[in-house]
């Protein structure tokens, strides 16, 4: 803190604490479902008619527990946006994010009462997952960006087509996500035993899911190749996030096959959301990795002359 400002490490702080509960709160909520606890409180926003809160079963506990979480998460991103307003040096891109994120949350709380109140209905509960994918995604955009120096990024720029291919990749595992819920709607884990069902046969949706993990791995890896023989340059910048985001896709690929021919039990299936997770985070991380140096929008009319000074002077020393 600098009189009574924030400095940007310590903002960072605050954005890898928004981006961890963003995360945290997918694997409850898949719990919930997981759990059968869907249901646990048949209304929305109270529990159910006579309570607000209930915890008198577990079901009940378990969704009232998913709820409160979600104050904590809202609690998070909110202090995302006052910690941009007084960060020394505040920046317009980051105030701009962390201001995505709390309607976000705001949206999530809506859908989340309409999937209540379907009686979970799927197309609403693969909704609820898909918006949380986002999040996740611009909270870790968020942390990118509030890590990046604010003069410019120390980042070599890649060639307009190694970026396609990122871009290409992200696309893949968005399809592949996106038919994971498919999948999921379609199963036996509705968060309760009358939800409605996807009408479709597992068999084919499960396949249709399989095709599309195996395509963006497939590109993943040609893409290695070609970066592997490219300039030393891009495979330098790209290494860490492209061996990151395709291990993580070697692991998902793995624990859905395991999950889908061991009958789908809990355990796995929670990893596996919790995998999907952490590969839209790290297919963030690929995507950002690949932009060209710029500078960044700054609000200089809320700079202080000595702060600038001090930012200078810290930059000399380094």
């Amino acid at each position: 803190m600098v009189r009574g400002r924030l400095s940007a490490r310590a903002y960072r702080r605050i954005t890898v604490v928004a981006l961890a509960m963003l995360a945290v709160i997918v694997v409850t909520g898949a719990l919930v479902r997981l759990t059968g606890s869907g249901l646990g409180c048949v209304d929305w926003p109270a529990c159910n008619e006579e309570r607000f809160i209930d915890v008198s079963s577990t079901h009940g506990a378990i969704e009232q527990i998913n709820r409160l979480f979600t104050g904590v998460v809202a609690v998070s991103v909110i202090l995302a946006i006052l910690g941009s307003l007084i960060r020394v040096r505040r920046r317009r891109d980051l105030t701009r994010l962390s201001i995505g994120l709390v309607l976000g949350v705001l949206a999530q709380v809506v859908i989340g009462g309409i999937v209540v109140l379907t009686g979970l209905h799927p197309l609403w509960n693969m909704a609820h997952f898909l918006v949380s994918m986002i999040l996740v995604s611009m909270g870790m955009m968020l942390v990118i960006r509030a890590g990046e120096p604010d003069d410019r990024p120390r980042r070599e720029a890649t060639s307009p087509t190694t970026r396609r291919w990122c871009q290409g990749i992200a696309i893949a595992a968005t399809v592949a996500i996106v038919t994971g819920t498919v999948v999921t709607a379609t199963g036996p884990h509705a968060g309760d035993e009358d939800a409605p069902r996807l009408g479709f046969e597992l068999g084919s949706v499960a396949r249709i899911h399989g095709i599309s993990v195996v395509i963006t791995l497939v590109m993943t890896l040609l893409l290695v190749a070609r970066l592997r023989r490219g300039p030393v340059a891009e495979w330098r910048v790209l290494r860490t996030p492209i061996e990151t985001f395709l291990g993580l896709g070697l692991l998902q690929g793995t624990v859905g096959y395991v999950q889908y021919f061991s009958g789908v039990p809990v355990g796995l299936v929670a990893l596996h959301i919790a995998l999907a997770t952490a590969i839209m985070i790290s297919v963030v991380h690929l995507v950002a990795s690949t932009r060209p140096v710029e500078r960044l929008g700054t609000d200089h009319a809320t700079e202080d002359p000595n702060d600038v000074r001090m930012d200078r002077a810290s930059a000399t020393v380094s």
